[in-house]
Protein backbone atom coordinates (compact mmCIF):
# COMPACT_ATOMS: atom_id res chain seq x y z
CA UNK A 1 0.00 0.00 0.00
CA UNK A 2 2.75 2.55 0.52
CA UNK A 3 4.22 1.73 -2.82
CA UNK A 4 0.69 2.91 -3.91
CA UNK A 5 0.46 5.78 -2.34
CA UNK A 6 3.95 6.94 -3.00
CA UNK A 7 2.88 6.37 -6.72
CA UNK A 8 -0.04 8.54 -6.30
CA UNK A 9 2.08 11.26 -4.68
CA UNK A 10 4.78 11.07 -7.10
CA UNK A 11 2.27 11.32 -9.88
CA UNK A 12 0.67 14.49 -8.31
CA UNK A 13 3.90 16.27 -7.58
CA UNK A 14 4.93 15.62 -10.78
CA UNK A 15 2.20 17.56 -12.63
CA UNK A 16 2.56 20.81 -10.41
CA UNK A 17 6.67 20.60 -11.17
CA UNK A 18 5.80 21.26 -14.64
CA UNK A 19 3.43 24.39 -13.75
CA UNK A 20 6.80 25.55 -11.58
CA UNK A 21 8.04 28.15 -13.59
CA UNK A 22 4.72 29.58 -15.04
CA UNK A 23 3.98 33.14 -13.99
CA UNK A 24 0.58 33.37 -12.49
CA UNK A 25 -0.75 34.95 -15.64
CA UNK A 26 0.04 31.94 -17.83
CA UNK A 27 -2.01 29.53 -15.84
CA UNK A 28 -5.24 31.15 -17.30
CA UNK A 29 -4.55 31.62 -20.68
CA UNK A 30 -6.54 29.36 -23.89
CA UNK A 31 -4.80 30.96 -27.24
CA UNK A 32 -6.77 27.54 -29.08
CA UNK A 33 -9.70 25.54 -28.16
CA UNK A 34 -7.68 22.42 -28.23
CA UNK A 35 -5.92 24.10 -25.60
CA UNK A 36 -6.90 24.14 -21.68
CA UNK A 37 -4.97 26.66 -19.20
CA UNK A 38 -2.99 24.82 -17.18
CA UNK A 39 -4.83 26.10 -13.89
CA UNK A 40 -7.95 24.13 -15.64
CA UNK A 41 -5.57 20.69 -15.78
CA UNK A 42 -4.83 20.90 -12.23
CA UNK A 43 -8.04 21.78 -10.91
CA UNK A 44 -9.43 19.30 -13.73
CA UNK A 45 -7.07 16.12 -12.44
CA UNK A 46 -8.01 17.17 -9.14
CA UNK A 47 -11.67 16.65 -9.93
CA UNK A 48 -11.39 13.71 -11.28
CA UNK A 49 -10.27 11.87 -7.65
CA UNK A 50 -12.74 13.81 -5.83
CA UNK A 51 -15.92 12.71 -8.15
CA UNK A 52 -14.34 8.96 -8.71
CA UNK A 53 -12.46 8.02 -5.55
CA UNK A 54 -13.70 10.30 -2.41
CA UNK A 55 -17.25 10.90 -3.43
CA UNK A 56 -17.81 7.07 -4.05
CA UNK A 57 -15.58 5.70 -1.08
CA UNK A 58 -15.14 7.61 1.62
CA UNK A 59 -18.44 8.13 3.26
CA UNK A 60 -17.59 11.38 6.02
CA UNK A 61 -15.87 13.44 2.52
CA UNK A 62 -16.78 16.63 2.05
CA UNK A 63 -16.84 18.42 -0.94
CA UNK A 64 -14.29 20.96 -1.28
CA UNK A 65 -16.52 23.24 -3.48
CA UNK A 66 -19.47 22.46 -5.39
CA UNK A 67 -19.16 25.01 -8.22
CA UNK A 68 -16.16 22.83 -9.29
CA UNK A 69 -17.57 19.91 -10.35
CA UNK A 70 -19.18 22.03 -12.91
CA UNK A 71 -16.07 24.08 -13.83
CA UNK A 72 -13.94 21.55 -13.91
CA UNK A 73 -15.83 18.06 -15.38
CA UNK A 74 -14.23 17.89 -18.97
CA UNK A 75 -16.70 15.27 -21.08
CA UNK A 76 -18.50 12.72 -18.82
CA UNK A 77 -22.20 13.78 -19.22
CA UNK A 78 -22.94 11.14 -16.41
CA UNK A 79 -21.10 13.46 -14.13
CA UNK A 80 -23.44 16.81 -14.53
CA UNK A 81 -23.28 19.84 -16.41
CA UNK A 82 -19.97 21.41 -17.32
CA UNK A 83 -18.37 24.71 -18.72
CA UNK A 84 -17.91 23.93 -22.79
CA UNK A 85 -14.21 23.80 -23.82
CA UNK A 86 -14.20 26.37 -25.32
CA UNK A 87 -15.27 28.82 -22.52
CA UNK A 88 -12.10 27.20 -19.93
CA UNK A 89 -10.04 30.41 -20.56
CA UNK A 90 -12.42 32.43 -19.70
CA UNK A 91 -11.99 31.60 -16.01
CA UNK A 92 -10.04 34.14 -14.01
CA UNK A 93 -11.80 32.34 -11.16
CA UNK A 94 -11.08 30.42 -8.94
CA UNK A 95 -7.35 32.00 -8.40
CA UNK A 96 -4.54 29.59 -9.31
CA UNK A 97 -3.78 29.78 -5.87
CA UNK A 98 -7.58 28.68 -4.60
CA UNK A 99 -6.92 25.66 -6.92
CA UNK A 100 -3.88 24.81 -5.32
CA UNK A 101 -5.44 24.85 -1.92
CA UNK A 102 -8.11 22.27 -3.48
CA UNK A 103 -5.05 19.84 -4.97
CA UNK A 104 -3.87 19.71 -1.33
CA UNK A 105 -7.43 19.02 0.49
CA UNK A 106 -7.99 16.13 -2.34
CA UNK A 107 -4.60 14.89 -2.21
CA UNK A 108 -4.84 14.85 1.43
CA UNK A 109 -7.75 13.12 1.45
CA UNK A 110 -6.64 10.31 -0.68
CA UNK A 111 -3.86 9.81 0.86
CA UNK A 112 -5.75 9.31 4.14
CA UNK A 113 -8.50 7.09 2.44
CA UNK A 114 -5.59 4.70 1.23
CA UNK A 115 -4.12 4.18 4.55
CA UNK A 116 -7.25 3.05 6.34
CA UNK A 117 -9.08 1.32 2.76
CA UNK A 118 -7.58 -1.27 0.89
CA UNK A 119 -10.61 -2.32 -1.39
CA UNK A 120 -9.59 -3.48 -4.45
CA UNK A 121 -12.18 -1.74 -6.18
CA UNK A 122 -11.05 1.47 -4.70
CA UNK A 123 -7.04 1.01 -5.84
CA UNK A 124 -7.94 0.28 -9.61
CA UNK A 125 -9.64 3.63 -9.50
CA UNK A 126 -7.21 5.60 -8.17
CA UNK A 127 -4.99 3.74 -10.22
CA UNK A 128 -6.89 5.05 -13.42
CA UNK A 129 -6.90 8.40 -11.34
CA UNK A 130 -2.71 8.42 -11.56
CA UNK A 131 -2.75 7.57 -15.35
CA UNK A 132 -5.62 10.00 -16.16
CA UNK A 133 -3.25 12.59 -14.31
CA UNK A 134 -0.13 11.37 -16.31
CA UNK A 135 -2.34 11.46 -19.28
CA UNK A 136 -2.71 15.58 -18.76
CA UNK A 137 0.78 16.06 -17.06
CA UNK A 138 1.87 14.97 -21.50
CA UNK A 139 -1.01 17.65 -22.07
CA UNK A 140 0.18 20.28 -20.15
CA UNK A 141 3.56 19.97 -21.86
CA UNK A 142 1.94 20.36 -25.15
CA UNK A 143 -0.43 22.85 -23.88
CA UNK A 144 2.15 24.98 -22.26
CA UNK A 145 4.96 24.98 -25.35
CA UNK A 146 1.65 25.94 -27.26
CA UNK A 147 0.62 29.27 -24.86
CA UNK A 148 4.15 30.36 -24.69
CA UNK A 149 5.47 29.40 -28.03
CA UNK A 150 2.20 31.95 -29.05
CA UNK A 151 4.34 35.13 -27.28
CA UNK A 152 6.26 37.16 -29.05
CA UNK A 153 9.41 36.72 -27.12
CA UNK A 154 9.39 33.63 -27.25
CA UNK A 155 10.56 32.59 -23.55
CA UNK A 156 12.20 29.83 -22.30
CA UNK A 157 10.34 26.99 -20.53
CA UNK A 158 12.63 25.64 -17.49
CA UNK A 159 12.40 21.79 -18.10
CA UNK A 160 13.85 18.97 -19.39
CA UNK A 161 11.29 18.25 -22.42
CA UNK A 162 13.99 17.54 -24.80
CA UNK A 163 14.48 15.02 -27.59
CA UNK A 164 17.60 12.94 -28.12
CA UNK A 165 19.56 12.79 -31.37
CA UNK A 166 18.71 10.13 -34.10
CA UNK A 167 22.55 9.69 -34.73
CA UNK A 168 22.26 6.27 -35.50
CA UNK A 169 22.23 5.00 -39.01
CA UNK A 170 19.15 4.32 -40.53
CA UNK A 171 18.04 0.49 -41.37
CA UNK A 172 15.01 -0.73 -42.26
CA UNK A 173 14.14 -4.01 -40.35
CA UNK A 174 11.90 -6.87 -41.61
CA UNK A 175 8.97 -8.27 -40.39
CA UNK A 176 7.88 -11.80 -41.33
CA UNK A 177 4.58 -12.53 -42.52
CA UNK A 178 2.43 -14.20 -39.84
CA UNK A 179 -0.73 -13.99 -37.46
CA UNK A 180 0.44 -11.51 -34.16
CA UNK A 181 -0.97 -11.04 -31.29
CA UNK A 182 -2.53 -7.70 -30.70
CA UNK A 183 -3.78 -6.00 -27.60
CA UNK A 184 -2.96 -5.96 -23.91
CA UNK A 185 -2.03 -9.31 -21.87
CA UNK A 186 -1.60 -9.46 -18.26
CA UNK A 187 -2.80 -8.51 -14.96
CA UNK A 188 -0.94 -4.96 -15.24
CA UNK A 189 -2.72 -1.54 -15.60
CA UNK A 190 -3.60 -0.64 -19.23
CA UNK A 191 -6.46 1.33 -20.39
CA UNK A 192 -9.54 0.01 -21.43
CA UNK A 193 -8.86 0.79 -25.50
CA UNK A 194 -6.40 -1.50 -25.17
CA UNK A 195 -8.18 -4.60 -24.04
CA UNK A 196 -9.75 -7.03 -26.60
CA UNK A 197 -6.20 -8.57 -27.04
CA UNK A 198 -7.17 -10.50 -30.83
CA UNK A 199 -4.60 -11.99 -33.51
CA UNK A 200 -3.93 -9.73 -36.86
CA UNK A 201 -2.40 -11.53 -39.92
CA UNK A 202 0.43 -9.28 -41.34
CA UNK A 203 2.04 -9.34 -44.63
CA UNK A 204 5.57 -8.72 -44.83
CA UNK A 205 7.13 -5.31 -44.87
CA UNK A 206 10.01 -3.52 -43.90
CA UNK A 207 10.02 -0.49 -41.48
CA UNK A 208 12.50 2.33 -40.88
CA UNK A 209 14.99 1.99 -37.31
CA UNK A 210 14.72 5.53 -36.22
CA UNK A 211 12.40 8.49 -36.69
CA UNK A 212 12.37 11.15 -39.58
CA UNK A 213 15.08 13.68 -38.67
CA UNK A 214 14.30 17.56 -39.18
CA UNK A 215 16.95 17.78 -41.45
CA UNK A 216 15.25 15.01 -43.87
CA UNK A 217 12.06 17.08 -43.25
CA UNK A 218 14.10 20.54 -44.85
CA UNK A 219 14.20 18.65 -47.68
CA UNK A 220 10.66 17.84 -48.26
CA UNK A 221 9.80 21.63 -47.19
CA UNK A 222 12.68 22.55 -49.92
CA UNK A 223 11.76 19.81 -53.00
CA UNK A 224 8.32 21.98 -52.81
CA UNK A 225 6.32 19.50 -50.88
CA UNK A 226 3.74 21.54 -49.27
CA UNK A 227 3.11 23.13 -52.91
CA UNK A 228 2.86 19.16 -54.65
CA UNK A 229 -0.83 18.70 -54.27
CA UNK A 230 -0.20 15.42 -55.39
CA UNK A 231 1.53 14.40 -52.38
CA UNK A 232 -1.69 14.94 -50.07
CA UNK A 233 -4.78 13.91 -49.41
CA UNK A 234 -7.81 15.84 -50.50
CA UNK A 235 -8.63 17.02 -47.04
CA UNK A 236 -4.58 17.40 -46.30
CA UNK A 237 -4.65 19.67 -48.90
CA UNK A 238 -7.33 21.75 -48.17
CA UNK A 239 -6.38 22.00 -44.14
CA UNK A 240 -2.72 23.43 -45.30
CA UNK A 241 -4.27 25.82 -47.77
CA UNK A 242 -7.01 27.04 -45.86
CA UNK A 243 -4.52 27.65 -42.80
CA UNK A 244 -1.35 28.65 -44.79
CA UNK A 245 0.70 25.90 -43.27
CA UNK A 246 3.92 25.79 -44.97
CA UNK A 247 6.10 24.20 -42.16
CA UNK A 248 5.89 21.90 -39.00
CA UNK A 249 4.00 23.95 -36.17
CA UNK A 250 6.48 26.25 -34.31
CA UNK A 251 8.84 26.82 -37.15
CA UNK A 252 9.80 30.34 -38.60
CA UNK A 253 12.25 31.15 -41.36
CA UNK A 254 14.50 33.32 -40.75
CA UNK A 255 17.01 35.15 -42.76
CA UNK A 256 17.30 32.03 -45.26
CA UNK A 257 17.65 28.96 -42.15
CA UNK A 258 14.62 27.25 -40.25
CA UNK A 259 14.29 28.11 -36.77
CA UNK A 260 11.67 26.81 -34.40
CA UNK A 261 10.80 28.13 -30.94
CA UNK A 262 11.76 24.47 -27.78
CA UNK A 263 11.59 24.44 -24.32
CA UNK A 264 14.98 26.11 -24.57
CA UNK A 265 13.48 29.11 -26.54
CA UNK A 266 13.69 29.89 -30.07
CA UNK A 267 17.01 28.21 -31.55
CA UNK A 268 18.08 27.50 -35.18
CA UNK A 269 16.11 23.96 -36.03
CA UNK A 270 18.58 20.82 -35.21
CA UNK A 271 19.13 18.51 -38.20
CA UNK A 272 19.57 15.46 -36.26
CA UNK A 273 16.50 15.91 -34.19
CA UNK A 274 13.16 13.88 -34.57
CA UNK A 275 10.48 16.01 -36.27
CA UNK A 276 7.61 16.66 -34.47
CA UNK A 277 4.57 18.96 -34.27
CA UNK A 278 3.16 17.78 -37.34
CA UNK A 279 -0.18 16.96 -38.67
CA UNK A 280 -1.36 13.34 -39.93
CA UNK A 281 -1.74 15.10 -43.21
CA UNK A 282 2.02 16.08 -43.66
CA UNK A 283 3.21 12.63 -41.91
CA UNK A 284 1.49 11.26 -44.86
CA UNK A 285 2.67 13.48 -47.42
CA UNK A 286 6.12 13.05 -46.55
CA UNK A 287 5.87 9.29 -46.71
CA UNK A 288 4.10 9.39 -49.99
CA UNK A 289 7.34 11.99 -51.21
CA UNK A 290 9.68 9.47 -49.66
CA UNK A 291 7.99 6.66 -51.99
CA UNK A 292 6.79 4.84 -48.74
CA UNK A 293 3.80 4.91 -46.45
CA UNK A 294 2.80 5.34 -42.59
CA UNK A 295 2.38 1.66 -41.53
CA UNK A 296 -0.42 0.54 -39.47
CA UNK A 297 -0.88 0.49 -35.22
CA UNK A 298 -0.91 -3.46 -35.75
CA UNK A 299 2.27 -2.97 -37.66
CA UNK A 300 3.66 -1.08 -35.47
CA UNK A 301 2.83 -2.72 -32.38
CA UNK A 302 4.36 -6.00 -34.09
CA UNK A 303 7.70 -4.32 -34.84
CA UNK A 304 7.84 -2.07 -31.73
CA UNK A 305 10.10 -4.02 -30.17
CA UNK A 306 12.97 -3.02 -32.27
CA UNK A 307 12.77 1.11 -31.38
CA UNK A 308 14.31 3.38 -28.96
CA UNK A 309 10.24 4.22 -28.64
CA UNK A 310 9.37 6.45 -26.39
CA UNK A 311 10.75 10.00 -27.72
CA UNK A 312 7.36 11.11 -29.50
CA UNK A 313 4.17 9.96 -30.76
CA UNK A 314 4.23 8.79 -33.85
CA UNK A 315 1.71 8.70 -36.64
CA UNK A 316 -0.04 5.30 -37.72
CA UNK A 317 -2.03 5.21 -41.17
CA UNK A 318 -4.94 3.53 -38.37
CA UNK A 319 -8.01 4.57 -37.60
CA UNK A 320 -9.30 5.11 -33.81
CA UNK A 321 -11.37 1.93 -33.71
CA UNK A 322 -12.50 -0.22 -30.74
CA UNK A 323 -10.80 -3.65 -31.00
CA UNK A 324 -12.75 -7.03 -30.98
CA UNK A 325 -15.19 -7.50 -28.12
CA UNK A 326 -14.01 -4.02 -26.64
CA UNK A 327 -16.55 -3.47 -23.97
CA UNK A 328 -17.14 0.04 -22.25
CA UNK A 329 -16.98 0.33 -18.12
CA UNK A 330 -21.00 0.97 -16.61
CA UNK A 331 -21.43 5.01 -15.86
CA UNK A 332 -19.44 7.68 -16.33
CA UNK A 333 -15.93 5.96 -16.66
CA UNK A 334 -17.39 4.23 -19.38
CA UNK A 335 -17.04 7.47 -21.31
CA UNK A 336 -13.66 7.44 -20.87
CA UNK A 337 -12.13 6.40 -24.46
CA UNK A 338 -15.09 4.73 -26.26
CA UNK A 339 -17.01 7.36 -27.46
CA UNK A 340 -14.15 8.80 -29.31
CA UNK A 341 -13.68 6.12 -31.43
CA UNK A 342 -14.82 8.10 -34.60
CA UNK A 343 -12.99 9.91 -37.04
CA UNK A 344 -9.71 10.36 -35.80
CA UNK A 345 -6.20 8.34 -36.28
CA UNK A 346 -3.94 6.23 -34.07
CA UNK A 347 -0.86 7.52 -32.61
CA UNK A 348 1.70 4.94 -30.58
CA UNK A 349 4.71 5.54 -29.63
CA UNK A 350 5.35 7.55 -26.29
Amino acid sequence: MSSFKEKFLTTRTQTETICSHLATEDFSVQPAVFVSPPKWHLAHTTWFFEQFVLVKFDLEYKIYNDDFAYLFNSYYNNAGERVLRPNRGLMTRPTVKEVMDYRAYVTKNVVQLLEKDTNKELLEIVEIGINHEQQHQELLAYDIKYILGNQPTFPVIKNNFNLEEEIQQQQFITIEEGVYNIGHLGNDFCFDNELGAHKVYIQPFQISNKLVTNKEYIEFIEAGGYNNFNLWHADGWDFIQNNNIEAPLYWHKVKGVWHYYTYNGFTPVEANKPVNHISFFEAYAFAEWKNMRLSTEFEWEVASKHFNWGQLWEWTNSAYLPYPNFTKAPGALGEYNGKFMVNQHVLRGA
